[in-house]
């Protein structure tokens, strides 16, 4: 079922956020110190392309809360409006509403990228 449902977000929304993901990579990795944070751009595009069957696991410190604050001013918002807005588009009807779930991870992930994990799906 997650290669299905990965097919289907691919084709219906999965590379217009792995699109987004890649471009805040590529604008981060422009100075020498954002070269971190645009790293984590890329793993998270890799993720936005293929979200069933991985899960998030939040893991904080003190310098993921700093680098958080920064990439929310800098980047975070408009990647997460972009997913909460693809999230109340999918939710127009039942079929759609996994994938909303899927888009509404990764809005939380856009708020918060820095101390988080992706794993496989526990389920």
């Amino acid at each position: 079922m997650n290669v299905l449902g990965n097919i289907i977000w691919f084709i219906f929304g999965g590379l217009g956020g792995a699109i987004a993901w890649f471009l805040a990579g590529c604008l981060w990795c422009i100075t020498i110190i954002g070269i971190p944070i645009g790293l984590q751009c890329f793993k998270f595009a890799s993720l936005s392309l293929a979200p069933f069957g991985k899960d998030i696991v939040y893991r904080g410190g003190g310098v993921s809360l700093i680098l958080n604050i920064i990439w929310l001013i800098v980047s975070g918002l408009p990647i997460a409006f972009g997913h909460l807005m693809s999230a109340l588009l999918l939710t127009i009807t039942i079929v759609g509403i996994p994938f909303a779930a899927q888009s509404l991870k990764l809005a939380r992930l856009a708020l918060m990228p820095f101390g988080a994990e992706i794993v496989s799906d526990r389920r």
